[in-house]
């Protein structure tokens, strides 16, 4: 019998459209494995979870103190699958847990998605556009030898003000208004988040769609590097830059080793 340990930990306050800024909370998971590493890690197993019940361990709401609407997430029945439903109306908040995942071991990211809508003044290269019916936001640690002196000195700055490092980069795969599928911008804040359109329009509303990703492969596109440790994920529907409502669901979230 041998013992594979995954770090795993709740998360801390992180501004996702803007900097993200994570605290340090542990906890550690130990899973038995028979002879061979475990083939995925199931980070959101939210369809084992009960519909109105708390959310599984290491998830927690993230709200923004200079947003007063929060949007709401809740453990719903969706067609005989636990899933999380979320309702922005002009509001901006998410669901959050800080991970510690090596993503040369678990490159994929797979997860299910769904929208009742999209947004009419949505637009990913704009401030005020940067609103989307769902997101999942990857998130990855610091590491001071992929920066250049400058660069590390503002991330000395942050973690003294804020007692630990701000992410490297941060890698988020959006459901857009009118952006082509295929589009990778910066995100219209910083230059540290690359946005990935992954379904855009009104073709696929109202249905569930899963989506695979190789986060090697994208974090080398967005940056052109090798991809440090994964520190967290996000979920999140917000509305508050383009003040429309919006409302998704999101299904399971499992890390794989291909």
């Amino acid at each position: 019998m041998m013992t594979h340990r995954v770090r795993l930990s709740p998360p801390g306050g992180l501004r996702l459209k803007f900097v993200l800024v994570g605290i340090s909370l542990g906890v550690m998971i130990t899973v038995a494995l028979q002879a061979q590493p475990l083939r995925s890690l199931e980070i959101g197993k939210f369809s084992a979870a009960k519909a109105g019940g708390p959310f599984p361990d290491g998830w927690e709401p993230l709200t923004f103190d200079k947003i007063e609407k929060h949007t709401e997430y809740a453990l719903v029945d969706d067609g005989g699958t636990v899933a999380v439903k979320a309702v922005s109306q002009g509001s901006a908040s998410g669901l959050v847990r800080k991970v510690d995942i090596d993503p040369m071991q678990y490159p994929v990211v797979q997860w299910r998605w769904k929208v009742g809508n999209v947004l009419k003044k949505g637009d990913v290269t704009r401030k005020d556009g940067d609103d989307y019916p769902a997101r999942l936001y990857i998130t990855f640690r610091y590491d001071s030898s992929k920066v250049g002196f400058f660069e590390r000195a503002k991330y000395e700055a942050i973690r003294f003000a804020h007692g630990e490092y701000p992410p490297l980069g941060a890698v988020n795969y959006i459901w857009e208004s009118k952006s082509p599928v295929g589009t990778v911008v910066p995100n219209p804040y910083t230059g540290r988040v690359r946005m990935f359109v992954l379904q855009s329009g009104n073709g696929k509303v109202g249905q569930w769609v899963t989506e695979s990703r190789n986060l090697v492969e994208d974090y080398r596109k967005a940056f052109g590097a090798d991809p440090p440790r994964i520190s967290g994920v996000a979920v999140m529907t917000d509305t508050d830059n383009t003040g429309e409502s919006a409302v998704a669901y999101f299904g399971d979230i499992v890390f794989k080793v291909r």
